[in-house]
């Protein structure tokens, strides 16, 4: 006789942790997204996952993270819930149980077509557009002209102050990691002012470039083109579609259109931070 297992809405929800890595990877790779793993891995460290353990014993069931910048913003990511449970509630409920966790605390997320009519039914609203773009940069529109070098150790605290600033929230948790996450970390200046920092981390067989963070477009396109200048792999980022210049800049450096996601809130408060000089995250799952 087959054994009987608890209803789905009877599962137990638990932390997730850096334990649960693999099993994050390959519930991922259940749904036919990338595994991801070096990015899992960053999460499950920098944020608080979720997930709910199968009955019949095959690993993860459902699992998503949140991504904490204190009391006035937290990052909803990687929401995913396996195939074989597709359809049935568990994303809702998982949703229900992230949501009740927040409490008043402002919550953002990126959302595909097929999951934005389940948050706009939870309270959030779209605020802009995402667009990913991946190919092989080919640097043939250069660059405007302008200082970046290597990010060094003493960077790091004026970079804090700038990601802060432009951001809205506290990111050390997140920003001290990029020099073992990223392979690459650049900085750009202006008479010994640091005007912009960007990343390059491995993903699969791409490079992802994030986050982007710059004064002005061509600040933010300088950064990318010394990154770019550092890697044979394809480049993959995703960029506010309000920054058209610089879409139109990586269109023309062979970069392709892959998806276009929503971003939204559930606030009563605007998204803090400036969006004029935040050109990408470090990736969408943590906002």
């Amino acid at each position: 006789m087959p054994l009987s297992h608890p209803p789905l809405d009877r599962l137990p929800i638990r932390r997730l942790g850096p334990d649960d890595l693999l099993a994050c990877a390959d519930l991922s790779e259940n749904r036919g997204w990338p595994r991801e793993e070096h990015k899992w891995g960053l999460l499950l460290a920098a944020g608080v996952g979720h997930g709910i353990d199968d009955p019949s014993g095959r690993g993860l069931l459902a699992a998503c993270v949140v991504t904490s910048y204190g009391p006035g913003l937290a990052a909803i990511g990687m929401v995913l819930v396996a195939e074989r449970y597709a359809r049935q509630g568990v994303g809702r409920r998982l949703m229900h149980h992230v949501l009740a966790e927040a409490g008043d605390t402002p919550l953002s997320l990126y959302a595909t077509s097929n999951g934005q009519p389940l948050y706009e039914e939870l309270g959030f609203t779209e605020i802009g557009r995402s667009e990913m773009l991946r190919g092989h940069f080919t640097a043939a529109e250069p660059a405007p002209g302008r200082t970046v070098r290597p990010a060094t150790a003493e960077d790091l605290q004026d970079v804090l102050r700038l990601d802060h600033e432009i951001f809205g929230a506290d990111r050390t948790h997140l920003i001290t990691r990029l020099p073992a996450f990223a392979d690459h970390l650049r900085v750009a200046e202006q008479d010994g002012e640091i005007t912009g920092f960007a990343a390059l981390w491995p993903n699969m067989d791409t490079h992802v470039v994030g986050p982007v963070i710059a004064r002005d477009p061509g600040t933010a396109q300088a950064l990318i083109a010394s990154l770019a200048a550092a890697t044979d792999r394809p480049l993959r980022t995703d960029i506010d579609t309000g920054h058209t210049g610089l879409l139109t800049w990586l269109k023309a450096n062979g970069l392709e259109h892959i998806a276009t996601n929503a971003v939204m809130l559930r606030s009563r408060a605007p998204l803090p931070g400036d969006r004029n000089r935040r050109f990408a995250p470090l990736t969408v799952a943590a906002g």
